[in-house]
């Protein structure tokens, strides 16, 4: 009998969740490293990528966006190449503006989203950047700033990651809003109500239970490594326990030291700086290029280090920055009960339920026991529906690994990744990222 090959036996057994999938995580992956970057999108990062299944503008594009979403006589504005290293002026991504970009209003009829009767036709970008920043800089800069694309030259790391690991087309932030309430929802599936970056993070006030309280009350290994404050602090019960101490949160600079000697626990979590000149996350207006240095530095320290062969490192953004995006974002479970209200621009008041998802943001999952260059599209839920993938993706795969139930129905309605960890290494895995530069 001949042998199958390994997609044949990924197309038999490994089946997201199944026993078969589930065993071969545990087999072949034993320290999971994750870096949350910030404020891009798929179509504003990865616009320029030549890869079959990614759905981006060089392949499906151009995409237009009206200046004045009232007065069509000003005219679009379309995808085009190159976008700028640094980005000055900060798009709106508050949940008002994340409603003016995906809906037109900064208040969309909630009833008719839940019902379908409303979708996102993502035409608002151009509109709402002119609308915050006009006056402070060119109206055509402005307007490029949110839909220009980066080209593979670029962005040489972002490329080096996307042809020799895996790309996920269809990955959605949690919230449809700014950076803290995304970030609390990556690590706990739900932002607690929470719908702006307000006090309730730096004071430790979020009740819920999150990945750093889980992996620690069943004897799992963690640390947080942080240039400045880290996200496990959001949580009262990192306080509380004692958790924010030096075995815990500890520098970045030491991540190095632990990679390269074979010291990193079983989950790493990595902040990286922000935000503004000088910063490592991409978030406007720190550079792009010294993102990608941070992203090569810590690939480059996980690939010669001697617990490459068992990392899984999961590479992916908080929330999308205002950046446009073609892919309407779907709805989603709702986490919970909690709600989030604010007041627009136009002195309406909205509410967000929390049961839809943000915009799409790049992702990737790199290990040599993935397949080389492939992007993955949907994912499936529980019952087996294909759904798009999202922040609480990386909580339900965490679940399977460590054998953890998903910590609400947000978290179990999310579609998992373990299927896509092979039952064969990947020969000749990049040893280096190549160089990133400044343009």
């Amino acid at each position: 009998m001949v042998a199958a090959t390994p997609a044949q036996k990924r197309d038999l057994n490994l089946v997201a969740g199944s026993p078969e999938s589930i065993k071969n995580l545990k087999d072949k992956i034993k320290n999971v490293v994750l870096i949350v970057m910030e404020n891009r999108s798929v179509d504003n990062l990865l616009g320029g990528q030549q890869l079959h299944n990614l759905d981006n503008p060089i392949s499906k594009g151009p995409f237009c966006n009206p200046r004045n979403l009232t007065d069509p006589s000003q005219g679009k504005v379309c995808t085009e190449a190159k976008d700028f290293d640094s980005i000055l002026d900060d798009p709106d991504h508050s949940v008002h503006g994340n409603n003016l970009e995906f809906y037109g209003s900064f208040s969309p009829d909630n009833a008719a989203i839940s019902n379908g009767s409303l979708t996102p036709n993502q035409q608002g970008f151009v509109h709402e950047q002119l609308r915050v920043h006009g006056g402070q800089d060119d109206p055509a800069v402005l307007a490029k700033q949110v839909m220009n694309y980066y080209t593979e030259d670029q962005v040489p790391v972002i490329t080096a990651m996307s042809h020799n690991f895996v790309t996920f087309n269809n990955w959605h932030s949690g919230v449809p809003g700014p950076t803290n309430p995304n970030r609390a929802s990556i690590l706990s599936g739900t932002s607690w109500g929470h719908g702006t970056n307000d006090k309730g993070f730096s004071n430790h006030q979020l009740p819920q239970r999150s990945i750093f309280q889980q992996l620690s009350e069943t004897n799992h290994t963690w640390a947080g490594y942080t240039a400045g404050g880290s996200d496990a602090q959001y949580f009262s019960w990192t306080i509380a326990s004692g958790k924010n101490n030096a075995n815990y949160i500890k520098p970045f600079e030491s991540f190095f030291q632990d990679a390269y000697l074979g010291r990193l626990p079983e989950f790493t979590f990595i902040n990286p700086t922000c935000c503004g000149v000088g910063t490592t996350s991409m978030h406007p207006s720190g550079l792009i290029s010294d993102g990608e240095v941070v992203l090569k530095q810590i690939y480059d320290a996980l690939r010669n280090g001697p617990q490459w062969k068992e990392t899984l490192f999961i590479v992916t953004f908080d929330e999308t920055g205002g950046f446009h995006d073609h892919v309407p974002p779907p709805l989603a479970p709702r986490p919970d009960n909690q709600t989030y209200t604010e007041t627009t621009p136009d002195g309406s008041t909205y509410t967000l339920n929390f049961d839809r998802l943000g915009g799409r943001v790049p992702t990737w999952i790199i290990s040599p026991w993935v397949r080389r260059g492939h992007v993955e599209r949907l994912g499936t839920d529980g019952q087996g529906k294909p759904v798009s993938y999202s922040a609480t993706s990386i909580l339900r795969t965490l679940g399977y690994l460590w054998d953890f139930a998903p910590f609400n129905p947000r978290v179990a309605g999310s579609p998992s990744f373990d299927h896509l960890i092979e039952m064969e290494q990947m020969r000749n895995t990049l040893e280096v990222m190549p160089n990133p530069f400044t343009f």
